[in-house]
């Protein structure tokens, strides 16, 4: 049973069930190899929206856990051999000594992404990837990670190094800024994270990130709000945004991530 920690939103009923089965066929594969699980994202967060967010999860293995388990656990957890209630599952796999020390890289034994609104996909070799994403999602886990089963995610995800991750958070603005594959308004969600962590050293939900960016950069604030209602509505109907104003916005994050990271080289 996957319980819900004080404090946080209690899970969607078909949720928890998916988790609880997830955690389950882990452990059949993995056996007395699985460390960890890990929910991660807006879960951690306590930010998941039923219909909007994907599910996010972080597994940890410890070193002599054979690679054929990872090819099973793919095949095992991959939509809709298991199906997945939200629009997908971005689940990635790191060997415990790697997750467990601080690093720039994206360093994953998989990363399986799966679901009705995402393209299958199963990677074994972390060359493949971009590593912003996995340093970020690392910080987020080691800060507020939900273990599902095993050790705490502190004990066993370490969080990257700050020039590191400031670098990571720099990268994941640029292809937000690009903008291909990406909603505009969790194009412009992501950025108010990125420039609260900046200002706060903390992750926090992209709606209250919102609400304290929007405060403060007087001149967003009426495609911040639109971007938070967009957010609200099921990921098959959101409210167009202006490219230009997005554009505009991401490249003030921008601005803010690099004024940060000068300030920590100094």
């Amino acid at each position: 049973m996957i319980p819900t920690p004080d404090g946080r939103q209690a899970l969607p009923a078909a949720l928890r069930s998916y988790l609880e089965e997830l955690v389950a066929r882990a452990e059949s594969v993995c056996g007395a190899h699985l460390v960890s699980v890990v929910a991660v994202g807006s879960l951690a967060l306590d930010d998941y929206r039923q219909g909007r967010s994907d599910v996010d999860v972080t597994v940890v293995v410890d070193s002599s856990s054979p690679g054929a388990a990872l090819h099973d656990l793919a095949g095992a957890l991959s939509h809709p051999h298991l199906h997945c209630p939200a629009p997908g599952l971005e689940l990635v796999v790191y060997e415990e000594g790697f997750a467990g020390r601080p690093s720039g890289e994206a360093g994953y034994l998989l990363d399986l992404n799966t679901g009705p609104m995402l393209a299958n996909k199963a990677s074994f070799d972390p060359a493949e990837s971009p590593g912003f994403w996995y340093v970020i999602d690392r910080s987020v886990a080691h800060q507020a990670g939900f273990t599902l089963f095993g050790r705490p995610a502190r004990d066993v995800i370490a969080t990257p190094e700050r020039p590191e991750l400031l670098a990571a958070i720099s990268a994941s603005i640029r292809e937000h800024s690009d903008g291909e594959g990406h909603l505009a308004d969790n194009r412009v969600l992501n950025g108010c994270r990125s420039v609260a962590y900046c200002r706060t050293g903390r992750w926090m939900a992209k709606r209250h990130a919102a609400e304290e960016v929007a405060g403060a950069e007087k001149d967003f604030r009426p495609l911040i709000e639109a971007a938070v209602r967009s957010f609200e509505r099921p990921r098959s109907s959101p409210i167009p945004l202006p490219s230009g104003e997005v554009q505009a916005f991401l490249a003030r994050v921008r601005e803010r991530v690099e004024e940060t990271a000068r300030e920590t080289e100094t």
